[in-house]
């Protein structure tokens, strides 16, 4: 049988030199643009304008909601009954009601004396407080030294106690499940639980306990977390700012509106019958916290938001501890939603209105929408339109409704508004992960159980900068111990190409200047890529 010519199997235009890669690659390009690469990225244009629609829906109505919050809503002393506990002669402490304090911590070197101290601190009369250090702690010199501070408390006729488990099995959520079965604990009304990096005022228990004392529908009664370590570096300044809006916002509306929001997982006040009648602490997913809050909100019983009650705590200031963090927060959410949207949307105790806001509000627009529209959008759609322009965005899906949505996201925190582009351009990179996990979370793939704990370092950074001015004068060998490797993120590196070549192409055949941005999101990327962001230890 005659040989078949190749050529009779390629078409013309494809005929062309074995060594001109560059012009068949080309020829490809051509063929599969418009019958695939123009509809397929219309399409992604299309529903990132419509998430980005949702999320601009989402903040306007919840900056609506808190001017007319600020304005005309009761404050919560004014919405529930409230009345300070007084001491009396008579009674001595009998009218205070028994409260448990659970400190949770993990291998917690830097900062187990600032939560244990603030809460043998508290002006709550010593027999009417229980305290206790729920240690799951891997290093015994670590354990040895936490149980040391706790005697020491004990001996000044403080009422806490020192408790181990054999293994993590639940992590956090299993520590405190643990912590609540001791037979002590049913003489305790309520629990306050208070994460190794958090220091409450003296008065922190007296402000928020008579709402759970004279209010039998409430709950949960959560503090807002103010930071101590904000102008660390500038990585914390950019933590500040998301989390200030989610306090100065996103719980209050939900508090105001629907005594509904999510628990913080620290600096909260429980009601013990309110978390029994839940089911108790859950560790299906990473965010026990939340999913506690849903369940018992899901059965009637409603939560207090108090702005003006702050407590103390430390932001992760390394980049891999955020990460950590970023991922846990963003992917627990996202496999919560997967498992429980099908029993909210069941549930009969609760209104119909309430119902919408979780799922809709609470969850989809906030918890999944939120990550997806600022990656897809603006770190892949985007780009990619510029080498396709037969793809168009409209400038107002492009600039007027990210600007908008970015100023209202500014409110929390005034302060650092100077710093709110480079904000922008942060979050665009972090969207990266929170995406990843948010896909693992509704996927429920491999990592989407996986507990990091969140790297405190207390006063460290300036012990050791302190340590550092002292032996200035002191000779001592040097040891690099340094791997540049070792701080290397390639999936940051990777975008960092991309958005670099798109803007490249921008600059040389685009007319919309995206490159602008383009170029200022690359180096986002790189210097994320690169780890040169927070802490350097």
């Amino acid at each position: 049988m005659a040989q078949i010519s190749p050529k009779l199997l390629i078409p013309e235009s494809f005929q062309v030199s074995r060594d001109d890669i560059t012009g068949q690659l080309g020829l490809i390009w051509e063929l599969i643009k418009a019958p695939l690469i123009v509809p397929l990225l219309k399409l992604g244009v299309y529903i990132c304008l419509a998430m980005s629609l949702m999320l601009f829906m989402e903040r306007l109505y919840m900056g609506v909601v808190i001017i007319l919050v600020k304005l005309f809503w009761k404050k919560p002393e004014k919405r529930y009954n409230f009345e300070l506990f007084q001491d009396d002669v008579e009674l001595g402490s009998s009218n205070f009601p028994v409260v448990l304090v659970q400190i949770p911590m993990f291998n917690e070197k830097e900062v187990y004396k600032i939560s244990i101290g603030a809460a043998c601190g508290l002006s709550w009369p010593s027999d009417r407080l229980v305290i206790q250090v729920l240690d799951d702690s891997t290093d015994p010199a670590i354990k040895l030294m936490v149980e040391q501070e706790c005697q020491r408390w004990a001996s000044k006729g403080i009422n806490i106690t020192y408790q181990i488990r054999e293994n993590r099995t639940g992590y956090k959520a299993g520590a405190l499940k643990e912590g609540l079965k001791r037979s002590y604990v049913k003489h305790c009304e309520y629990v306050a639980i208070l994460d190794a990096d958090f220091r409450p005022e003296p008065d922190f228990l007296r402000r928020s306990i008579p709402f759970l004392a004279h209010n039998p529908d409430i709950a949960l009664v959560q503090a807002r977390w103010r930071f101590v370590n904000a102008d660390e570096c500038l990585l914390t300044r950019m933590q500040e700012m998301s989390l200030d809006y989610h306090f100065t916002v996103e719980q209050e509306v939900g508090s105001a509106t629907h005594a509904f929001f999510g628990f913080n997982g620290t600096a909260g006040i429980w009601r013990i019958a309110a978390i029994n009648e839940a089911g108790g602490w859950k560790d299906r997913t990473t965010v026990e916290d939340m999913d506690l809050a849903v369940r018992a909100s899901l059965r009637g019983w409603k939560f207090v938001y108090l702005g003006d009650l702050q407590v103390k705590s430390e932001l992760p200031s390394t980049f891999k501890a955020f990460r950590f963090q970023q991922h846990r927060w963003s992917c627990g959410p996202a496999n919560l939603f997967r498992k429980m949207v099908w029993e909210i949307i069941q549930n009969k105790k609760v209104k119909f209105w309430k119902k919408v806001y979780v799922i809709y509000s609470f969850f989809f627009v906030r918890k999944i929408i939120a990550h997806m529209v600022t990656f897809f959008f603006y770190c892949v759609v985007l780009p990619l339109t510029i080498l396709v322009p037969e793809v168009k965005v409209p400038i107002w899906g492009a600039v007027y409704i990210p600007s908008i949505i970015t100023i209202l996201n500014s409110v929390g925190t005034p302060r650092s508004i100077h710093l709110l582009f480079y904000w922008i351009l942060f979050e665009n990179v972090m969207s990266l992960h929170r995406t990843k996990a948010t896909f693992i979370g509704l996927l429920e793939a491999g990592r989407a159980n996986e507990w990091v704990v969140t790297e405190k370092l207390g006063d460290a950074v300036k012990k050791a900068a302190d340590a550092a001015k002292n032996k200035t004068n002191v000779k001592t060998p040097r040891k690099f111990r340094f791997k540049f490797t070792d701080r290397l993120n390639t999936l940051e590196l990777g975008f960092a190409a991309f958005l670099f070549l798109c803007g490249c192409y921008d600059f040389v055949h685009g007319k919309n200047n995206y490159f602008i941005y383009l170029f200022l999101q690359t180096i986002s990327f790189f210097i994320t890529g690169i780890g040169y962001v927070g802490t350097i230890i």
